[in-house]
């Protein structure tokens, strides 16, 4: 999908750049991943905490743990780029909030 950001859609859509394909946006937990057809985007409000190319990614990493919010990791390859944490809250099994 070819997205241009308006009045009340996420920063992080100022990113993409013009030609540049949003293939997946999601959020949780006020961080928003953004997936495009070049790169990889993480924003928090204002703030973009990652914004690499597919080449540059290591590793994604998902947790899902029994009575825990599950926990997404990505971690890009350069160790001098900090990697990117979001949290995703939500029900645990029993039906109680995940903390």
């Amino acid at each position: 999908m070819d997205v241009q950001p308006e009045g009340d859609a996420p920063p992080v859509l100022r990113v993409v750049e013009p030609g540049e394909l949003v293939q997946v946006m999601t959020e949780a937990s006020g961080t928003h991943l953004l997936l495009t057809d070049r790169r990889l985007i993480v924003a928090s409000g204002e703030r973009l905490a990652l914004d690499i190319s597919f080449s540059e990614l290591r590793r994604i990493q998902f947790d899902i743990e029994r009575q825990r919010p599950a926990t997404l990791v990505i971690v890009p390859e350069d160790p001098r780029h900090d990697g990117a944490i979001a949290r995703a809250l939500g029900r645990a099994n029993d039906g109680t909030e995940a903390p």
